[in-house]
């Protein structure tokens, strides 16, 4: 195979600390709160699983298949919910887990589209926010971490279905991903 993705953007141990920090926060901010973590798939898969071990308290998990991106690197704009949760949210505090959030669309629809299910809350906990792409605000609570405008695989990211087995966030450094 061909190796189209460069040096590790970020580590695992970096990230393994960060989501460690993140589950401290979330445990601090949902004590005594009935917490259920949904998590977006399939791009959030590792990302989710570190951080549900990382919450050492009571939570539900669910998860939702969202499609925004197709069969291109690039996004069409248009987001649709494959699957519906399976859990009754209404009443719950309820936190989204993304993989990354840049255009801010997906974030968007999510949380408008739950909302009318009437949770008490709804937070954002990302492991990637790409800013420079953002063409709507959405409150983000939980940030791994902020990266600049550049194209990532791994940990759950890919790339036409691929490399979200590394272990590790590297950069996508032979594709022009834009031209797609």
């Amino acid at each position: 195979m061909e190796r189209i993705f460069g040096r590790p953007f970020v580590t695992q141990e970096a990230m393994r600390a960060r989501i460690r920090d993140l589950g401290r926060q979330i445990m601090a901010d949902y004590a005594d709160k009935d917490l259920i973590l949904v998590g977006i798939l399939k791009g959030a898969f590792a990302f989710y699983a570190d951080l549900a071990r990382a919450i050492r308290s009571p939570m539900r998990v669910d998860f939702l298949v969202v499609a925004s991106y197709g069969v291109k690197a690039k996004s069409s704009g248009r987001v649709k919910m494959v699957t519906q949760l399976t859990e009754n949210i209404t009443g719950r505090d309820v936190l989204l887990v993304e993989d990354i959030v840049d255009s801010g669309l997906t974030v968007q629809y999510l949380i408008n589209t739950l909302s009318k299910q009437k949770p008490r809350s709804i937070r954002v906990c990302t492991l990637l926010s790409k800013p420079q792409r953002r063409k709507v605000h959405v409150p983000l609570h939980y940030v791994g971490f902020e990266i600049p405008n550049q194209y990532v695989v791994g940990y759950g990211l890919d790339y036409r279905q691929k490399y979200r087995n590394l272990p590790y966030l590297a950069v996508l450094d032979k594709v022009n991903v834009e031209d797609e």
